[in-house]
């Protein structure tokens, strides 16, 4: 199956570390589908990739973050491009800083969560089935160190829903060892930004994008784990674990 016969659902393709992965995928021929609840950013979208590639987009405003939500906005997919090959998901926020837990309501934990391991699940169940089945199918977990460690003081809810994602990607591992997919997760244990946005420790989001294409594109590996610590570390997502 060539590129251009596959359709990946970028899952939060509309944020930073989205788009970079999107405009990877595009550059390489893959036909992409983004569902985002903002169509802003849908339009932001469509104005930063290249403009060659644009034929290649599909867009849906929709909310994959309910269960009702997600199954509409699947449906829906499904009528306009026909099929899904591949899934990346790369959902929720990469910061939250609100202050100490004792200083934040429950309601806020709930937001938390619900941006970062419930939508993960909810788009998951949906969108799983089709892909799960098939030997040629992906579908990769775009996760952060943030589920392991504390970034800095104010930012405890953040790793609680990182770290939430990051059990669920375990779980579903482990849940799934034999699934016909590949089935994979990249976690990224540096900030992400765009390239005005760079700082010490941030990696491009372009670099990440072209690491994260090249693994759904070769579908060589199943239920492995990439860190990203380094720029340096996207050569080894890029070879699969192989270097």
């Amino acid at each position: 199956m060539s590129n251009s016969d596959r359709v990946v659902l970028a899952l939060g393709g509309a944020g930073t570390v989205g788009s970079g992965i999107v405009k990877a995928l595009l550059d390489r021929g893959f036909r992409v589908a983004v569902i985002s609840r903002d169509g802003n950013r849908l339009e932001k979208l469509k104005n930063f990739i290249s403009p060659s590639t644009k034929d290649n987009l599909y867009t849906l405003v929709g909310d994959v973050g309910t269960e009702e939500g997600a199954e509409t906005a699947k449906n829906n997919l499904l009528k306009s491009v026909g099929k899904v090959t591949d899934i990346v998901s790369s959902l929720g926020f990469s910061w939250w800083q609100g202050g100490p837990p004792h200083t934040q309501p429950l309601k806020e934990l709930h937001r938390v969560l619900e941006t970062l391991v419930l939508s993960t699940f909810t788009s998951w169940k949906a969108f799983f089935p089709l892909v799960k089945d098939s030997p040629s199918g992906t579908y990769t977990f775009i996760t952060g160190g943030a589920g392991e460690r504390l970034l800095m003081p104010g930012t405890g809810f953040l790793t609680l829903g990182a770290a939430a994602t990051l059990a669920f990607c375990q779980v579903v591992r482990e849940e799934y060892p034999e699934v016909p997919c590949k089935l994979n997760e990249v976690k990224v244990n540096t900030g992400v930004a765009t390239p005005d946005r760079m700082g010490p420790g941030y990696i491009n989001h372009l670099d990440l994008g072209e690491a994260v294409a090249s693994l759904v594109e070769k579908r060589n590996s199943s239920h492995k784990v990439f860190s990203v610590n380094t720029p340096a570390d996207l050569k080894t997502v890029i070879l699969e674990g192989k270097a």
